[in-house]
């Protein structure tokens, strides 16, 4: 019995112990959520570097004279321009904020300048006036002015000379002299037609590094001239009109006898000119019989409006000089602007020939206003609308126009 007793309490104690070598499992827990990315910061492309600017390369042009000079494109920021239409051409292309010099005729606030010009419209001289007053003196300049006057240049330390003396000898001498180089332009009989033009203009493009204006500019007034080409181009020889030019200005000297035959607007317009035997082919006075004798072929008569200022006194003195032109009797006079002054006005020698030809043959250009002429040319020349300012002009007369001739010169 107690045998018994003794084995059922050794089979609890090992039951009891077994209980308590047990281990409770741990609870199931959630697997800890991943933690989240941090945001990759958004990373600028390292700086590329801007590639420095090319250093100015020396060149040798051929300026509008023949002369070799070796320049240095985009260089220059003292610029001198000298001689008739220097200035007026380089303004088309060049910036005038780098001019450092200007000639007296170009600066209105001078009490002692030239002063031969300055009721006509010069329309490099209205957009930049107020630059040029505000420039030194580098020579008087002028229909008299013949030379350079070096000391006055060399006053002004210029890196560059734009000039209209067109002689070698000359140019190379002011070259030496100066130190600097001198460039020569050149325009030709056909004005701004010409190809001499095209090339003074494409030269300064390269000199200024301004070729995309240049090349816009040129192909603008190739485009001119061959839409008034096209406009007339069909018209007959017996429908076209005889028609006399006068008042052409030749260094300042011009009247009614003023006249060329081969009047370069004529041309491309197609007009039929009545002067044709002339022995030189440019702008000249012709004899007083000789301007009576052909005044029955006159049926239109242009006057430059330059010319003027000195008709109006000669027929105060008498007033049948025009008596014998056709043109004058049947009212058929009008009024181009004066595109001669210190040089040619190249802007307005193509506005004029928009007029000449839309007043020779009205029906083909019945559309043109020349208001809207004059502003879209001056735009193309110098960004800007110019018409009001050039048609106040004293010597523009309020502009185009057909003269009455029973008043206008009373």
């Amino acid at each position: 019995m107690k045998r018994t007793l003794a084995m059922l309490l050794a089979m609890l104690m090992l039951l009891a112990l077994c209980a308590c070598g047990q281990t409770a499992a741990p609870a199931a827990t959630e697997a800890p959520a991943p933690a989240a990315e941090e945001p990759t910061p958004a990373t600028e492309p390292a700086p590329t570097e801007e590639p420095a600017p090319a250093e100015p390369q020396e060149i040798t042009i051929t300026d509008m004279i023949g002369r070799e000079v070796t320049v240095t494109p985009g260089s220059y920021t003292r610029v001198v321009c000298i001689g008739a239409g220097a200035l007026r051409m380089y303004s088309y292309i060049g910036d005038v904020n780098l001019l450092c010099g200007v000639e007296d005729i170009d600066n209105a606030s001078l009490a002692e300048r030239p002063k031969m010009f300055d009721g006509v419209a010069r329309p490099y001289v209205i957009a930049y006036g107020d630059v040029f007053s505000t420039l030194p003196s580098c020579g008087v300049g002028g229909p008299q002015a013949q030379a350079a006057e070096a000391e006055k240049i060399l006053s002004c330390n210029p890196d560059i000379v734009i000039s209209e003396y067109e002689d070698v000898e000359k140019e190379d001498a002011l070259q030496e002299q100066l130190g600097v180089p001198v460039i020569t332009l050149k325009a030709g009989p056909g004005g701004v037609f010409d190809d001499n033009f095209f090339g003074t203009m494409r030269m300064l493009g390269v000199i200024f590094q301004n070729e995309e204006k240049a090349e816009a500019l040129c192909s603008f007034i190739e485009a001119e001239r061959a839409e008034i080409q096209r406009r007339t181009a069909d018209i007959a020889e017996e429908n076209k009109p005889g028609v006399y030019i006068c008042g052409l200005g030749n260094w300042g000297t011009t009247n009614h006898l003023m006249t060329a035959q081969n009047y370069i607007s004529f041309n491309v317009a197609n007009v039929r000119n009545v002067v044709t035997d002339l022995e030189a082919p440019g702008i000249q006075a012709i004899e007083e019989e000789k301007f009576i004798a052909l005044g029955e072929d006159m049926d239109i008569i242009i006057m430059d409006a330059a010319a003027v200022k000195n008709i109006k006194p000669l027929y105060a003195e008498n007033p049948t000089m025009f008596d014998t032109c056709k043109a004058w009797q049947d009212g058929q006079v009008y009024l181009e602007m004066a595109y001669n002054a210190y040089y040619t006005n190249y802007e307005i020698a193509l506005i004029n020939t928009w007029f000449i030809a839309k007043t020779v043959y009205p029906e083909q250009f019945a559309d043109i206003d020349m208001t809207a002429k004059i502003n879209e040319v001056t735009q193309m020349f110098y960004g800007m609308d110019m018409a009001e300012q050039i048609n106040a002009y004293p010597n523009s007369f309020g502009g185009y126009q057909q003269i009455d001739t029973a008043t206008f010169f009373g």
